[in-house]
């Protein structure tokens, strides 16, 4: 006998509450400011969310691995691959897809050399990214020489152009969440990596080969990495040491407050996408209110451990 879903069942969905915090956070923004310039604030949150939505689609495969997996390289990816892809391209028109084959090739190295530190040496996930990290940023310096290399023209306009009304960016974040919801959602691959995450020994005893899905997914957080710093750089002009630094705790932020478990076995697609317009909005606010970057961390960092909290005693009750 079927059951037709009801209000409350629709309520207890973890990635509409990321939505709702993301509208509320726009109506307060809107607030601010007695309601002009909705269609900016719009536009930019489409714009700017699309690279934590990005990274955060990647952590978020990481994350559902179970406990102890996290991917601390994230900044350091970006900023490696977007320099690798701007040195390459030279701001010569008609580069675009070579440069973003560097950066792709760059975030395919990063992956397999994170995925082998942790099962060749046996090292825990965040020691071994978080160490990693510091080569591969030391490997963007060296690249970088202090340069500041414009991106080509024609992937400046497009990396801060639109189609039909929203951002390229945002397209290019949308189908790439398109993409994921499928795989996790209607594929043998999707379910291995959630049984895995759900009992790594219990996905090993059935078969399922559990360190051929953790490498793809810590493969796929490097290359979702390098595609976000591709396009952050080719949106801003140019690559920078510093450009992906917020993005490490942001994309942990957005899964966490996207209603994935960190527990693992669980992952939340469309809460990805709240959860970084949420982030975007919030962070708007604090702006206008003069708010400087601590007190936007300190912020995140609280909203994560409310929503890490209340997960727990949910999951305790009897």
């Amino acid at each position: 006998m079927m059951t037709r879903a009801t209000p409350l069942a629709a309520l207890a969905r973890p990635w509409l509450w990321a939505w709702v915090a993301a509208g509320l956070a726009f109506a307060a923004t809107l607030g601010l400011t007695s309601g002009r310039g909705a269609g900016e604030l719009a536009y930019a949150a489409l714009s700017f969310g699309a690279f934590a939505a990005i990274v955060g689609m990647g952590q978020m495969l990481v994350i559902t691995l179970g406990p102890g997996n996290v991917d601390l390289s994230i900044p350091a990816t970006m900023t490696l691959s977007a320099t690798l892809a701007l040195k390459v391209m030279g701001s010569d028109p008609g580069t675009a897809l070579l440069g973003l084959a560097v950066a792709l090739a760059a975030g395919l190295g990063v992956g397999l050399a994170n995925f082998a530190l942790i099962y060749l040496l046996r090292l825990p996930p965040i020691i071994a990214t978080l160490a990693a990290s510091l080569i591969y940023q030391s490997l963007a310096i060296w690249s970088n020489r202090g340069l500041r290399i414009k991106p080509p023209e024609g992937l400046a306009d497009f990396a801060t152009g639109r189609f039909l009304g929203l951002p390229n960016v945002a397209w290019v974040g949308l189908v790439l969440a398109l993409a994921t919801w499928v795989v996790l959602e209607r594929s043998v691959a999707g379910r291995w990596l959630l049984a895995t995450g759900q009992n790594l020994r219990a996905a090993r005893l059935a078969g399922i080969p559990v360190q051929a899905v953790r490498a793809v997914a810590y493969v796929t957080v490097a290359l979702c990495a390098a595609l976000a710093g591709y396009l952050l750089a080719s949106f801003s002009g140019g690559a920078a040491l510093n450009m992906g630094a917020e993005y490490l705790l942001m994309s942990i932020a957005v899964v966490v407050i996207g209603g994935c478990s960190i527990a693992g076995g669980n992952s939340n697609v469309p809460g990805i996408w709240g959860a970084a317009l949420f982030m975007f909005l919030v962070v708007s606010m604090l702006n206008s209110y003069g708010a400087g970057a601590g007190v936007r961390n300190i912020l995140t960092g609280a909203i994560i451990i409310a929503i890490v909290i209340a997960a727990s005693t949910r999951r305790s009750r009897p």
